[in-house]
């Protein structure tokens, strides 16, 4: 009896390999009369053939060099713990007719994982050319057109076979995240420059990867995203870190939170200060990445405020102000000043956005570190005059009222 193809779950698929001239009738008899008694009854090959739980064993054989080789193939309906014992019970075959044989089960298929592929691709094909077809504009006919646009089949890439998107490749910026599962919900949103790290153990494509790119690490907002962020700025060269909101999943969080996290995210070196997490020292071959990241960089928040950048500071205030910012280099520390310059307190550069929430009398901040947008919001609100920093992060809008000073305009 033939099985039903309607039942078929699985196909065993086999390679032998015997040595000598031997035909498919040798194959099949040995098959059967080597598992013969070996299984069992409920396993036994010709009553499992009798009650059409297994099909036909189909062989092909190419004959060569005076030895054979082929492959077997074998339907069955049966459930997977019992197929995968019936594939296995083919490797103790070790004759076919005369001849020393060799049996390996390759593969053991799922055929309705194979049609169920099917059945998407061409739903996917078909779904296009309605689209390509179809003029009816509506709510419901635009989310199809945004989820079959933006919704990309995953990839695996590099040598690690990392689950990404794909512009992974393409794009001059990447976003890292933790899982498979993270990948899809980006691309979900169109977010399609994404690869993930798939645990704390980053590998070697991730690392290499982020030498070349400008990198954002966006990770949950629970301890596992702090340990993944962790292992992340001390393996590889990550430039801004992106958090999901407290106790949220970057795999669950809609569109709306996902673009706010990426839009708020923050200086990795201004993150490794906040938290003291110490930075691995980078190689110089990553140095024309950094020379790119910070002229877009630069470009990006001097071009809002290129007059503000004008205006002078007086000679004697740059001189005070370089001072402070040597006197402070490599400590992470803060110094804040009244209205007349005089020093008020100095504190850790992670105290900094507190202290400034909290005091009013403060005139100028000088910092050893980065200047971000979350401290010039702050800065604008407390009325504060003057900012000096190291450098400028992220900064897409410039507070008119607050004056920015770098390192280098003061030296």
């Amino acid at each position: 009896m033939v099985i039903d193809p309607s039942t078929t779950k699985y196909m065993i698929k086999a390679n032998i390999k015997a040595e000598g001239i031997v035909e498919k009738s040798d194959v099949v008899g040995a098959i059967f009369g080597q598992t013969e008694g070996l299984l069992g009854d409920e396993l036994d090959l010709r009553e499992l053939q009798r009650s059409a739980r297994v099909g036909r064993i189909e062989v092909e054989l190419e004959s060569k060099g005076g030895k054979s080789n082929g492959t077997i193939t074998l339907p069955t309906s049966l459930d997977r713990v019992e197929t995968v014992i019936l594939a296995a019970a083919f490797e103790s075959i070790d004759r076919v007719g005369p001849c020393k044989a060799t049996i390996v089960a390759e593969e053991v298929e799922d055929v309705r994982v194979v049609r169920r592929k099917k059945v998407i691709d061409r739903a996917k094909e078909l779904l296009n050319k309605v689209l390509e077809d179809s003029k009816v504009n509506g709510e419901s006919i635009a989310d199809t057109v945004r989820q079959a646009v933006q919704i990309e089949e995953i990839i695996n890439y590099g040598h690690d076979h990392c689950p990404a998107g794909p512009n992974i490749d393409k794009s001059d910026a990447i976003v890292i995240v933790e899982g498979r599962r993270d990948v899809l919900n980006l691309l979900k949103y169109g977010i399609k420059n994404v690869i993930a790290v798939g645990g704390t153990n980053i590998p070697k494509t991730v690392i290499d990867l982020t030498k070349e790119r400008i990198t954002t690490a966006f990770v949950d907002g629970d301890r596992g995203g702090i340990l993944i962020l962790k292992e992340l700025l001390q393996t590889a060269d990550i430039d801004f870190v992106a958090r999901a909101p407290q106790t949220r999943e970057v795999e669950e969080i809609p569109q709306k939170l996902i673009m706010k996290s990426l839009k708020n995210k923050i200086p990795a070196e201004q993150y490794a200060e906040m938290y003291d997490i110490k930075l691995e020292k980078k190689d110089k071959d990553i140095e024309p990445k950094k020379e790119k990241r910070e002229q877009k960089t630069k470009q990006r928040s001097e071009e809002p405020v290129a007059e503000k950048q004008k205006v002078e500071v007086s000679d004697e205030k740059q001189k005070n102000y370089a001072a402070m910012l040597d006197e402070i280099s490599g400590s992470l520390k803060a110094v804040l000043l009244d209205g007349k310059d005089k020093e008020l307190k100095t504190i850790p550069v992670r105290e900094l956005t507190d202290e400034l929430k909290k005091s009013d009398n403060i005139s100028t901040v000088v910092f050893d570190g980065i200047i971000t947008q979350r401290l010039l919001d702050i800065a604008n609100n407390k009325d504060i005059k003057e900012i000096v920093g190291i450098k400028i992060g992220n900064v897409v809008k410039m507070p008119a009222s607050v004056r920015v000073l770098t390192k280098k305009d003061v030296q």
